[in-house]
């Protein structure tokens, strides 16, 4: 079935227009001819001069119409000039007629000049304004590549590309079909009637419209043999070269759009595939050692049924302690996948601090092991409100951090403190430093430094996942290091006891 094809744009009213280049042509020509009588006057009565000179100041005038206005007011001066040239200047004087035969000659020298040189003139101005317009069309399709370039993802990208076509060729409106998606997208002033079918036959076709002045254009967007979109524009001639260099450019741009959306969803399956493998190559880690100690339990209890009670005893105990260190880690690790890859929600509530970094210490007793650990706290705010289970997995993160990366005699030091409406906890540990170029990248998803990336198991999320936890509280997460110490400090904002709810 063939499609119906759209109904031409319907073209305006061309009355008004026409009466107002008849009235532009009208009062150019008044002045022209005023003008020429005025220099009749001036050589004729004020400053009487011969004809030459005359001749030559008509010829001026009709060279500024011509360079000003056009042909038209300098080829109707010229015969104004010449007939005024003959009437007040060629004897006999005040009639239309020519005594000598030479002044014939001259006279209609004259107007041949006058018209040559004003047809001249008039190439002349019209090739220099078409230059300039081609200067300002390169320009403006420049301008509009470099904006294209600039379009940032905040928004709709079909939408921020009409907003600048509009913008930069001084448009009144656009209006764009996307044959992938199917949706339409406008910007600008006009409502663009009826152009929905223009456009959607048009990409679908390749078909272009518009109205006869050509301040309506629907075409189509192809990329090879491959329909884009359609795109209309209102509102300002455009020739066929800078239509189709904007055409070009809009294709472009979305074939660009979509280049980077499939490369952010390809990243985004890359990351999620690197959490996946991360994190299985950290639990099969983590869960050796406790799954050993609950081996070697068992085991000897299946070795030695008629031991003495107090030794199975021991040997459960092991076997229940570790279960329990297990069952931690699995909810640990779910817990920061889940983290990592969905929007955090922080639901505050009023807590002591110093009970919080406890039972963070507490729960770690099996990391910790005998390691010096110190908990320090001065001056800290009456009421504190964050969201607990949030902020202790921070902490833990932070702790766990520093007993890795520092040896097992250097004690690890957990301070905490008030100033200035904010809740600040340190944690510094006596390790070998972070290199100054390290410190900006270790709250990158992933990271790790590459010195130690074969030494020290890890994910690199646990950095990632205690930065975003507190950016998340509205507060920051920073680092400072020297060859020796390292101090990772959280600083969140405190609430007053008058602002309780």
């Amino acid at each position: 079935m063939t499609p119906a094809v759209p109904a031409p744009i319907r073209q305006p009213s061309m009355t008004a227009v026409r009466w107002e280049t008849l009235a532009r042509h009208a009062l150019r020509l008044l002045v022209s001819f005023t003008s020429v009588a005025f220099v009749t006057f001036v050589g004729y009565k004020v400053v009487p001069v011969n004809a030459t000179t005359v001749g030559f100041a008509y010829l001026l005038l009709v060279l500024l119409i011509a360079s000003t206005w056009g042909f038209l007011e300098a080829a109707l001066s010229s015969v104004l000039a010449t007939l005024v040239f003959n009437f007040f200047f060629f004897p006999p004087v005040g009639t239309f007629t020519i005594a000598d035969s030479h002044n014939w000659v001259a006279l209609f020298s004259f107007l041949a000049t006058s018209l040559i040189a004003s047809r001249l003139s008039d190439r002349a101005k019209q090739r220099a304004l078409e230059a300039i317009e081609r200067r300002k069309d390169v320009e403006r399709l420049y301008t509009f590549s470099r904006a294209i370039l600039l379009i940032d993802g905040s928004s709709s990208f079909p939408k921020q590309l009409l907003a600048k076509v509009v913008e930069v060729f001084e448009l009144k409106a656009a209006a764009l079909y996307d044959c992938r998606t199917g949706e339409f997208h406008r910007t600008g002033t006009s409502d663009l009637e009826g152009v929905d079918p223009q456009l959607r036959f048009s990409a679908l076709h390749g078909r272009s419209f518009s109205d006869a002045q050509g301040h309506r254009i629907v075409t189509a967007l192809r990329l090879g043999t491959q329909p884009l979109a359609g795109l209309a524009l209102y509102g300002a001639l455009m020739p066929d070269s800078v239509l189709q260099g904007v055409a070009n450019l809009v294709a472009i741009g979305l074939e660009r759009a979509r280049a980077q959306d499939l490369a952010q969803q390809i990243e985004a399956a890359r990351q999620s595939e690197q959490l996946r493998t991360t994190l299985i190559d950290a639990m099969a880690h983590e869960f050796k050692t406790p799954l050993t100690l609950i081996k070697a339990a068992t085991t000897a209890l299946l070795a030695g049924p008629e031991e003495a009670a107090v030794s199975r005893k021991e040997q459960l105990t092991i076997a229940d302690e570790e279960a329990d260190h297990l069952w931690k880690l699995i909810d640990n690790a779910v817990e920061m996948a889940r983290l990592d890859t969905t929007q955090i929600d922080v639901y505050p509530e009023i807590s002591n601090v110093t009970e919080v970094i406890r039972d963070v210490v507490d729960s770690m007793h099996s990391e910790i092991d005998d390691r010096p650990v110190t908990l320090l706290s001065e001056n800290l705010p009456a009421v504190v409100a964050f969201d607990r289970r949030l902020v202790k997995l921070a902490i833990k993160q932070l702790l766990d951090n520093a007993l890795k990366y520092s040896s097992v005699e250097k004690p690890v030091v957990v301070r905490a403190y008030g100033a200035d409406d904010r809740l600040t906890i340190e944690i510094t540990d006596c390790g070998h430093g972070i290199p100054d170029e390290e410190q900006t990248r270790i709250f990158e998803r992933f990271y790790r430094s590459p010195a130690i990336k074969e030494q020290i198991p890890g994910s690199g999320l646990g950095l990632s996942i205690a930065h975003r936890i507190v950016q998340a509280h509205g507060g920051d997460l920073t680092v400072t290091s020297r060859p020796g110490e390292t101090t990772f400090r959280m600083i969140l904002p405190a609430m007053k006891q008058e602002m309780r709810v």
